[in-house]
């Protein structure tokens, strides 16, 4: 996947999850851990609101369960945000070759 998938990915999931912009140039694994901090505020405060950003971003409600059921307790937030990541940047890249 492409450099400019990543930041479009990061720019969607920014305004979803109330991101910081990124200061410094753009790092996919900083923004992974961004992404990872704001999944796990909403673990604990909104999970109603975590569920409907990963109903609108087509995280498979399989792949969401495996997650919520599988992962080990300190790595959830960290496994849905990779999964968030990756599903938003394969949505750009089909939307890409389809345009």
């Amino acid at each position: 996947m492409s450099q400019e998938s990543s930041k479009d990915a990061f720019l969607i999931l920014r305004k979803d999850f109330d991101l910081p912009e990124l200061k410094e140039s753009f790092d996919e694994e900083q923004a992974i851990l961004l992404l990872s901090k704001a999944v796990s505020q909403l673990l604990d405060r909104d999970f109603e609101r975590l569920l409907q950003i990963c109903y609108r971003i087509d995280l498979g409600e399989e792949k969401l369960k495996k997650i919520l059921h599988e992962s080990k307790p300190d790595q959830v937030s960290l496994d849905l945000a990779k999964a968030l990541w990756e599903r938003q940047k394969l949505k750009i890249e089909i939307r890409k070759r389809y345009s």
